[in-house]
């Protein structure tokens, strides 16, 4: 692989990724309950405050496999 090729993956890369923090940051204004569904656990103590969201992890993978499959499978054709 030379270097032209791997600076086109690295920009394309980051583009995606810039997309992807666009579509969440506009996803969170939109009011969805991600992070605070049923099962995301969130743990206060004295000084310690624990924060695990777990269904909104599952959610989110979920959503982003079934995009990228239908993706792929466009792009295959």
């Amino acid at each position: 692989m030379d270097l032209s090729s791997l600076g086109k993956a690295i920009v394309i890369v980051g583009a995606v990724l810039v997309l992807a923090g666009g579509l969440i940051w506009l996803l969170g204004r939109t009011g969805l309950p991600l992070g605070r569904l049923p099962g995301d656990l969130h743990i206060q103590r004295e000084g310690v405050s624990c924060y695990v969201p777990i269904v909104s992890m599952i959610v989110v993978s979920l959503l982003l496999t079934l995009i990228l499959n239908i993706v792929i499978r466009l792009l295959n054709r």
